[in-house]
């Protein structure tokens, strides 16, 4: 993954930049020293790696302002980062950029349960929000697989999912506000307790911007109370077929699960290996289905998915009886990804996005593109909404097979998008699908995209190398007057 080149003059400046940082950041809160900043040197998608410039870590919006207004001063990029969960390299460092670690905002502001909202800075992570209501009832929706790990600033950079947003939705359907600084340092908040406000949707904007437009130092989210009755359905298939034909059928009766996830045999075994939650191990494909809302309610829908599940072929059917199985039927699926990472030395976690009708297709598709890249892929995913995670095996100390994955991912990453998909479902763009962006968007919509960077950070100081498949200067969409053809700073770098 090719990343901008590094400016010798902000590397020759260093000393100076951490002098400027230590002002504004006093005590331990500046880390410059190769082995402090290590931790730092990736995020989830370790494949790639580069040290920052220096790592700062503020504890106050006032020095999160103040940071980003000598930034912007100064001309120094800057790199904002939450827990480092992300999967598609959106918080990977720059080695001529400052690294923001929004770590040490981690506490609950407010809990408001008359209103149904939560006020929470943005290093709390996703499970914490509900951990901090659930004894009233209630909890937070949205819950990816990292939710023990990953922080809510990052989940509004990605716009985050889980297994839940089948009916749940992801981030942006359960965010009311945000407190966010822009590059010049101001502070502004968009959205909060109220219903949507009047003029132009910044607050979706933000939502799964990747850190490009602002930093997100407060967040407001829509909390939910418990189901009265929560049970789940474990559905096993001779065929990865008949799961994904149950799917599209489950659908298609008009039912939506608060959760729909299918696994493949290979994850099966990796998972069942890993925590021993009871899945059947003679099952090409695994459903599991959860159903919430009233008793009588779920009895139905139960029953219902049982016979469409049956219809298809299902030769494994079980049913929660209680909180206990259900949580266990879960635990597998939450754990895939780790368990898979005991059968190889790295794998690649993709995330794209197809119409439910074309998974047997895609699933059968990708079978093909696995003999041809010489690689194994093991699929765990949001079968409900068409969310794939398939999970490329390969040994990252092996150039060749590194080349393989990557290959082998732009590949069926190309597909979702052929058979009507996109390019991502919920781990962003970031660097993985970075130059890709133009299998799915014209030029015009690139530049569209670029236009509204331009209007938030016209320097291209935040999170520099990411999403954009090519360096598009404001220039060059007609923020500044071009004479004679010749483009102002002709040295700005282009890669």
């Amino acid at each position: 993954m090719q990343m901008p080149p590094l400016d010798p003059d902000i590397l020759r400046r260093r000393g100076e930049i951490v002098a400027a940082l230590r002002v504004i950041v006093p005590g331990e809160g500046v880390i410059d020293d190769l082995e402090g900043m290590r931790p730092y040197e990736c995020d989830a998608l370790s494949a790639y790696r580069q040290m920052p410039l220096v790592v700062v870590l503020p504890e106050t919006v006032a020095q999160v302002s103040a940071i980003l207004r000598y930034c912007q001063d100064n001309k120094v990029k800057v790199v904002p980062r939450g827990a480092g969960t992300s999967l598609s390299g959106g918080s990977m460092p720059v080695g001529d950029a400052i690294l923001l670690g929004l770590g040490k905002f981690n506490r609950v502001l407010e809990i408001d349960y008359a209103n149904r909202v939560a006020r929470v800075q943005p290093g709390v992570t996703n499970l914490g929000i509900t951990k901090a209501v659930e004894h009233e009832g209630f909890y937070y929706a949205p819950d990816p697989s990292s939710q023990i790990a990953c922080s809510i600033g990052g989940n509004v950079a990605e716009n985050s999912g889980g297994v839940h947003c089948l009916k749940y939705g992801l981030t942006t359907n359960n965010l009311l506000g945000i407190e966010m600084v822009l590059m010049t340092g101001e502070v502004v908040r968009l959205g909060g307790k109220h219903l949507d406000s009047e003029g132009y949707d910044l607050l979706g904007i933000m939502t799964g911007s990747e850190g490009l437009l602002g930093v997100v130092t407060e967040v407001t989210v829509r909390l939910l109370r418990k189901p009265s009755t929560v049970r789940a359905v474990l559905l096993g298939f001779p065929t990865e077929a008949g799961g994904a034909e149950c799917v599209a059928a489950v659908i298609a009766a008009g039912i939506i699960p608060g959760g729909m996830e299918m696994m493949d045999k290979e994850a099966v075994k990796c998972a069942e290996a890993y925590v021993g939650a009871g899945y059947p191990m003679d099952a090409e494909a695994l459903l599991i289905v959860e159903l919430d809302g009233p008793q009588v309610e779920v009895d139905h829908l139960v029953a219902r998915v049982e016979e469409i599940a049956r219809e298809r072929g299902a030769t494994t059917v079980r049913v929660s009886h209680d909180e206990q199985e259900r949580v266990l039927f879960w635990a597998g699926r939450k754990a895939a990804f780790p368990a898979v990472g005991q059968i190889t030395p790295d794998y690649m976690c993709l995330d794209g996005s197809v119409p439910r009708g074309r998974l047997v297709e895609v699933l059968a598709e990708m079978r093909e593109m696995s003999k041809k890249h010489r690689l194994r892929v093991v699929n765990v995913f949001h079968a409900g909404d068409g969310n794939l995670h398939p999970l490329i095996l390969f040994d990252a100390n092996d150039a060749d097979e590194l080349h393989r994955a990557e290959e082998f991912g732009a590949d069926i990453l190309r597909l979702c998008v052929r058979v009507g998909g996109v390019l991502t479902g919920e781990h962003g763009v970031g660097i993985e699908k970075r130059d890709l962006m133009g299998v799915q968007f014209t030029e015009i919509d690139l530049d569209q995209q670029m236009r509204l960077k331009c209007a938030f950070d016209p320097d291209h100081l935040l999170n520099p190398g990411k999403v954009f498949p090519q360096l598009r200067r404001c220039a060059e969409l007609g923020r500044v007057v071009v004479h004679h053809n010749k483009l102002p700073f002709p040295d700005i770098p282009r890669f």
